[in-house]
């Protein structure tokens, strides 16, 4: 106890002498909080290895539309054969409206669902935008959040990892 009355003597403890433990037990807090995401991801990440189950996110569908069926099945072709994807459905002709340099414009699409890993968009989209023929080609994803398992196994066992 004389170590610590040297440091810290009771009237200036009675005043708020500084306490060490109180800042790190606050900086600790305060990174738990930030890195909480990649905290998290990781417990998943882990509890999927140990359990096998699905981490929601994981894997994504990316739809795309084209111009007409056989610009479609090139786009789809290309994005296989680059391994950008485990699985490419080619939905047949939709009506789209929309904005294009101020007037709406009606026409009709072919639309591509594209199933990959979630870390593959960014390459897909740039890839996609690279050989699509519209000036701004419509690339939107939506991560999976569930599914079937064996499906979703079988998506990460046919794309590749980074």
């Amino acid at each position: 106890m004389e170590g610590l009355s040297q440091r810290c003597p009771l009237p200036a403890a009675a005043q708020g002498c500084p306490r060490p433990a109180r800042g790190t037990a606050l900086l600790v807090l305060a990174l738990l909080v930030l890195m909480s995401p990649l905290l998290w991801g990781l417990a998943l990440q882990l509890h999927s290895a140990v359990t096998g189950s699905y981490v929601p996110g994981t894997h994504s569908i990316a739809l795309v539309t084209c111009l007409n069926e056989q610009i479609a099945r090139d786009i789809a072709r290309a994005i296989m054969d680059k391994r950008l994807a485990a699985y490419v459905n080619i939905l047949p002709k939709s009506s789209a409206l929309y904005f294009w340099k101020g007037e709406l414009e009606e026409s009709t699409e072919i639309l591509l669902l594209v199933k990959t890993r979630t870390s593959k968009i960014g390459e897909l989209s740039n890839y996609i935008r690279s050989i699509h023929p519209f000036e701004i080609p419509d690339i939107v994803s939506l991560p999976i959040a569930q599914g079937n398992p064996l499906f979703l196994q079988w998506i990460g066992e046919n794309v590749p990892r980074d």
